[in-house]
């Protein structure tokens, strides 16, 4: 198995992609592997700036803005798994990329599995972090999403109080001290992103976005590595289907959403163990 090391400056940079008439700001830096990067709803590609810095001695880091996130612009399209795999299969053959890893965190990670699923001979391991479309979709998850959606509509309408609430809720989805960086520059965003929140929470209750069908299919390494205390997408709710996954490696992390910000030195150890594991040569090469 090979996957692709195009030579990038060690130096964060970003790159405007055109895929298709939707401008894509991708953010890269490292040397080695190429790992190509997704965020969750509301995120960016700056969830995987500090991971650039602390491996990128190891790898080459792609961190994709999917549209209305950081730099990229709307393409007025609702946020969707489906439509985020369609653009990143644009995005690495325009990065040039033949074969490669995938880091994904929640609709960043369901957006991994639809891409790999399709491009079996692209992927060469992945990791999902906290993914998307992997619990049922029943009557207790459109009660949910219902709840979240009117909360980020009153947002997306200006409300006063929103802001704090938003703080708040956000202190339930990045809880643990390293992660306040990035906590902080995505509350700052609140009524930004409100309307890609209420159009997401408004998505993740319909059929299409349950894509567990998908995962045994799958033909890479993929390791799950779970922040434990995810009170919307909860392990428990999501381990039947990862275990479907034929080769998949599980490791359990503190925090509530995104390992790689909340316990970046444990989940820096386990990718790299997970790395390790893959059969050689597993560089990311062309």
């Amino acid at each position: 198995m090979t996957m692709q090391a195009p030579q990038v400056p060690a130096v964060p940079q970003t790159v405007m992609l055109d895929i298709g008439g939707t401008k894509i700001a991708v953010l890269r830096a490292g040397q080695g592997p190429a790992i190509v990067c997704l965020h969750a709803i509301a995120h960016g590609a700056r969830d995987y700036l500090r991971l650039a810095e602390r491996l990128g001695n190891r790898f080459t880091v792609y961190a994709i803005d999917f549209p209305g996130h950081g730099q990229s612009p709307s393409d007025g399209v609702a946020p969707a798994p489906a439509h985020y795999a369609g653009l990143l299969a644009g995005a690495v053959d325009a990065l040039g990329l033949k074969r490669f890893g995938l880091l994904g965190c929640s609709i960043g990670g369901a957006t991994a599995i639809r891409y790999a699923a399709a491009h079996p001979d692209r992927v060469a391991a992945m990791a999902l972090c906290n993914s998307g479309g992997m619990q049922p979709v029943g009557l207790l998850a459109r009660l949910v999403c219902g709840h979240y959606a009117r909360f980020f509509a009153k947002g997306e309408r200006g409300d006063k109080r929103y802001a704090r609430k938003f703080r708040r809720y956000y202190e339930t989805v990045l809880t643990l001290p390293p992660a306040a960086w990035r906590r902080d520059e995505i509350v700052a965003d609140a009524y930004k992103t409100a309307g890609l929140l209420r159009q997401a929470w408004q998505n993740f209750p319909r059929p299409q976005a349950d894509i567990r069908h998908l995962l045994p299919k799958l033909k890479c390494p993929v390791l799950f590595a779970w922040a434990k205390d995810d009170k919307a997408n909860a392990w428990s709710r999501c381990r039947a289907a990862a275990r479907t996954v034929p080769n998949h490696t599980i490791q359990m992390f503190d925090g509530g959403h995104a390992a790689f910000l909340e316990t970046p030195e444990a989940f820096d150890a386990a990718l790299l163990k997970f790395v390790a594991t893959l059969p050689q040569p597993a560089a990311v090469a062309a």
